[in-house]
């Protein structure tokens, strides 16, 4: 646990007190922080109440909050700063002129000799933030891992000049950034997503490169260019930064640069020899392409980070996978159940589709903006589709005339008629793939309450399979 001393005897406000703003009072307090915590759900405030047992935490509205002598106000990121209108807590404290941060901001104040490697973009920030932190740790080197990841980023241990934090930052995060500073920022991908958070697509994307902002030229950008809205931030920075500028792509051969060729060869052009790197075929639990993305700039950070290409490959090799993420579960009688929850969105889900082919598809949950119609190219891989939740309708009419489909309603319902149906048809290679395309709130409290599911189901067929045989 850190303890902010720079906030001693000042008066801060902390709104939201899940995980994230519990550590943040944690922090403040054990600092000599004067608190005043607040969070608009009773449950919360309830799971709360131990803290005021540490003496200067006061728990109330922060319309009693006194504004005037307030330094700070640290707003959980899940709470509205700007759009669709500002949250009346962020109101008051711009009323007062009182600066409004995080605690990715507290930590790089805290902590200013650590190394951090900074890591956003729509999909696969989790992935490439887990497999840095898998690497560096795999070849001895003292890392923290971290942020939007599910790991708080104050309850991370202290660390000095030989210390490195590896963070993942969401674009809500990086709206509560001013001063922070990243050694190795990266941008992994663009796609449309929280628009209503952030006003408009351009919005999300300034969030976005705000990863990038005080970097110096010691410093380093890694920017995907195979997106327009990430070429358009590698074009800006090219021009504007004093950091180094090192596009990264699964597309394109590269002049300089990091890229993976279709063969699935990583070349590393970042220094004047050109060579492949490693086969990422090899890569156990690296799957499909969007993994070879998020492989070359785990390759590209730990490699400017002053790792060896032996190191990273050894990392790369040992890496176990993430669950809920393209996860497999179990393999049956042949047929692969894999879990990957974590795909709320169109893009995400596409990169599954990819990955398979002959894919009986679990879909659906509460639809996003854009739907499925970006994954029409993909149909072909999938044999049947079994429809869940809100979204069962809409996906039903794109899906009409393209894929055969039925209406499971729930997720155990479209398990029990996957299974019956990939064990009847045979098919070389077929896989039961939960890979929503949707969020999960309709029927579950998170995405990985809806992979938990679907791994204990699995883990049932499993079992039942097993005592059949004996």
């Amino acid at each position: 646990m850190l303890a902010l001393r720079n906030y001693q005897d000042k008066k801060i406000g902390v709104f939201g007190l899940a995980v994230a703003g519990t550590a943040t009072v944690s922090a403040l307090v054990a600092g000599g922080g004067v608190v005043f915590a607040w969070d608009d759900r009773e449950q919360s405030r309830s799971a709360f109440k131990g803290h005021i047992s540490e003496g200067k935490v006061r728990l109330c509205e922060p319309k009693s909050w006194p504004w005037a002598e307030m330094d700070a106000l640290i707003l959980s990121p899940g709470i509205a700063l700007t759009h669709p209108a500002p949250h009346y807590v962020a109101a008051l404290a711009k009323k007062a002129g009182v600066r409004i941060i995080g605690d990715i901001e507290l930590l790089c104040e805290a902590q200013p000799l650590a190394q951090k490697i900074a890591i956003t973009g729509t999909n696969g920030k989790s992935t490439t933030t887990s497999l840095i932190g898998h690497i560096l740790k795999s070849a001895g080197r003292v890392a923290e891992v971290g942020g939007n990841l599910g790991t708080a980023a104050l309850t991370l241990a202290p660390m000095g000049s030989d210390g490195c934090y590896v963070l993942e930052l969401s674009s809500y995060q990086l709206d509560l950034t001013w001063i922070a500073h990243f050694n190795i920022a990266m941008l992994l991908n663009v796609t449309p997503d929280h628009i209503d958070r952030h006003g408009s697509m351009e919005g999300y994307v300034a969030a976005k490169a705000r990863i990038f902002h005080h970097q110096t030229k010691q410093d380093t950008a890694l920017v995907n260019i195979d997106d327009d809205y990430s070429c358009s931030v590698y074009a800006e920075l090219k021009q504007t930064s004093k950091a180094r500028v090192i596009g990264v792509s699964i597309l394109h051969e590269l002049k300089e640069g990091v890229f993976v060729d279709k063969e699935g060869l990583l070349h590393d052009k970042m220094i004047p020899e050109h060579y492949a790197v490693l086969n990422l075929h090899d890569i156990p639990h690296l799957t499909g392409r969007h993994n070879w993305q998020n492989a070359a700039f785990a390759y590209a950070a730990c490699k400017l980070y002053g790792l060896t290409e032996r190191e990273i490959e050894k990392g790369l090799h040992s890496f176990p996978g993430l669950r809920h993420r393209l996860q497999l579960v179990a393999t049956i009688q042949g047929v692969g159940f894999i879990n990957d929850s974590k795909a709320t969105n169109a893009d995400a889900a596409s990169h599954a589709l990819a990955a398979f082919s002959h894919i009986y598809w679990i879909a659906g949950g509460k639809p996003k903006e854009g739907g499925i119609g970006s994954l029409t190219h993909l149909f072909p891989n999938i044999t049947h589709a079994f429809l869940i939740g809100e979204a069962e309708e809409s996906f039903a009419r794109i899906l009409e005339g393209h894929v055969p489909y039925t209406r499971a309603h729930t997720l155990a319902n479209a398990f029990a008629l996957a299974s019956q149906r990939v064990f009847s048809e045979h098919k070389q290679g077929a896989v039961v793939l939960l890979s929503p395309a949707c969020a999960s709130f309709d029927q579950w409290k998170s995405f990985e309450e809806r992979g938990d599911a679907f791994c204990t189901l699995t883990e049932q067929l499993l079992e039942s399979v097993i005592l059949r045989k004996r």
